[in-house]
């Protein structure tokens, strides 16, 4: 049947509605989905809860929920769907979806919402939510209160919003869902199955380069590729790598750090005076995002090299202002039709300058971590580096201790929200990658970015995941000590506004949340608690000036070993 039936109860019609538009989503791909208890939301909800081939997560708080969508879609590439009931409820979704465009993960919000008549009434849990996200979606669709006229179209729309959301761009879509009473019906025939939609297979879009004059461009002796986050395919890397005879500087998101041509330690390395004026590059091709490095950053803008960029996204990302040519498309796809084109000007001691500085900078951290009497916290980087897991680290010290001191050679799959590069939901993004990849999973983040997503525990330990979150505690917010307000203010000034100590039990709220947990103090202990299914959170303690000692030694070792 094209429709369902015209004598249909209204609650009826939304309940087929919800249940062809899941239908249509389970045939196109999708495999969870995320859902915040609340009542308007009632046939989307029973909708979704009705598949056996879908995992439902019901999560209590809602930006818990879109963190975890967020998770997810990270892990699997595949957007969640994601529901709320109306009001402020959908707000509490905005974080995750910022960051779900930033970084391009593909994101279906379905929003309820009250029908036009209770609209601007002062109905209770009523808000305008229409294009309540803005610009950062993809896509925004209200299709109205669902009507039987309707039908033959609803397929369509489903696929139109699936593809919206994982196409050439992939993001978040937001779809808002207005429902009427009663909210309870029973789905009635489904309308009868589309072609499967295809999207846009073309690695290419907005423009395509001028695949010669670019490889042109790169093709000199002294060049370095900058692999960040967003890196589709690391043989690619390495084959255009190996024709321009360059280093690869890895950010431990790219999934290139196990590479032949990897350098891993670049960020000491180039403390250094002598090294970062040696081998300043004349052209570097940077692929995916930029790494958290700062000093990598300045040295790039305080040199005249020539920069090419190849992210995926339909976005500029050029926060140094430096980039030359921009080429939107897939890093792989670009690496792959350059590799043969280049290679002329290859210089062989290039990249092996690089790679003895590289090997001498390792040894020099292992030899410094190893001799430490306590776990510290660019120790717990080491660990959790070189373990067989999916990593999820918060967007402050510990991506930049797994980016600075994390393990070369590894293949260790790293994620990180560094799109807005918030520190919100970062339990919750842990849970999404555990349960979207089924895959043994770490949760690396400080004690306030722990305190700040503590709602995430809630249930946590009923959820059966493979998963362990290891909070590095220094009672405060570590990464400002690094910063000049940790010199220029009085002590009790930079306590009360950025120090921020809090004095919380870590391992007494988790323990409240029904979760173990324990403490390490070694990074035996910490391999021991990783590996134990019963630990769900592991407490490693710091000090924050301590902290800052150490990395400054940490450094101070690196280049001593260069020379």
């Amino acid at each position: 049947m094209t429709q369902p039936g015209s004598e249909m109860q209204p609650a009826d019609v939304q309940a087929t509605f919800c249940a062809t538009l899941v239908d249509q989503w389970a045939r196109l791909g999708l495999h969870h989905a995320v859902v915040a208890p609340g009542s308007r939301s009632t046939p989307m909800a029973l909708a979704l809860a009705a598949r056996d081939d879908l995992t439902v997560h019901v999560v209590h708080d809602e930006r818990s929920a879109a963190f975890i969508a967020l998770g997810i879609g990270l892990a699997t590439g595949t957007p969640a769907a994601l529901l709320c009931t109306s009001g402020t409820a959908a707000t509490h979704f905005h974080a995750a979806v910022v960051e779900a465009d930033l970084s391009g993960v593909p994101m279906l919000v379905l929003t309820a919402d009250r029908p036009p008549e209770l609209q601007g009434i002062g109905a209770p849990q009523t808000i305008d939510q229409i294009e309540l996200y803005g610009g950062v979606v993809r896509r925004f669709a209200d299709p109205g209160v669902p009507a039987v006229a309707g039908a033959d179209g609803w397929r369509d729309l489903a696929a139109d919003w699936w593809l919206s959301a994982v196409g050439a761009d992939p993001g978040p879509v937001h779809v808002n869902l207005p429902f009427r009473e009663p909210l309870v019906g029973v789905a009635g025939e489904l309308p009868p199955p589309i072609p499967t939609p295809v999207s846009d297979g073309d690695g290419w879009f907005m423009m395509r380069p001028d695949l010669a004059g670019l490889a042109a461009m790169i093709d000199q002796p002294r060049g370095i590729i900058v692999a960040g986050a967003g890196v589709d395919d690391p043989s690619a890397v390495q084959r255009l790598a190996t024709a321009l005879q360059w280093p690869v500087l890895a950010d431990p998101r790219s999934g290139c750090r196990h590479l032949p041509q990897a350098v891993s330690g670049f960020d000491s390395l180039l403390r250094d005076p002598g090294f970062a004026a040696a081998h300043t590059p004349t052209v570097v091709l940077h692929l995916g995002e930029a790494p958290a490095s700062k000093v990598l950053g300045q040295w790039l803008q305080a040199g005249a090299a020539v920069h090419v960029q190849v992210h995926s996204q339909q976005r500029i990302i050029d926060p140094l202002g430096i980039i030359t040519e921009r080429v939107y498309g897939q890093p792989s796809t670009v690496c792959n039709e350059l590799a043969p084109l280049v290679g002329a000007a290859a210089d062989g001691e290039w990249p092996a300058r690089w790679q003895q500085a590289e090997r001498a900078a390792q040894l020099a951290l292992d030899d410094a971590l190893s001799a430490e009497p306590v776990l510290s916290e660019a120790g717990v980087a080491r660990v959790l580096s070189g373990l067989a897991v999916r990593l999820v680290v918060s967007s402050s010290m510990p991506v930049r201790d797994i980016e600075w001191f994390g393990r070369p050679g590894v293949r260790t799959v790293v994620h990180s929200n560094r799109g807005a590069n918030g520190i919100d939901g970062v339990i919750a993004t842990g849970i999404g990658v555990a349960a979207g990849s089924g895959e043994a999973t770490v949760v690396h983040l400080g004690d306030v970015a722990f305190c700040h997503d503590q709602s995430s525990l809630t249930a946590l330990a009923s959820r059966g995941l493979p998963l362990t979150i290891v909070v590095t505690d220094n009672d405060g917010g570590g990464i400002f000590s690094f910063l000049p307000q940790a010199t220029t203010l009085t002590h009790a000034r930079f306590e009360q506004l950025f120090g921020t100590p809090h004095g919380t039990d870590i391992v007494a709220l988790a323990a409240a949340h029904g979760l173990g947990a324990c403490v390490a103090t070694t990074a035996h202990d910490l391999q021991a608690a990783v590996a134990d299914p019963a630990v769900a959170v592991v407490r490693v303690v710091s000090n924050r000036a301590a902290n800052v000692q150490q990395h400054d030694r940490l450094h101070a070792a690196v280049a001593a070993a260069l020379r």
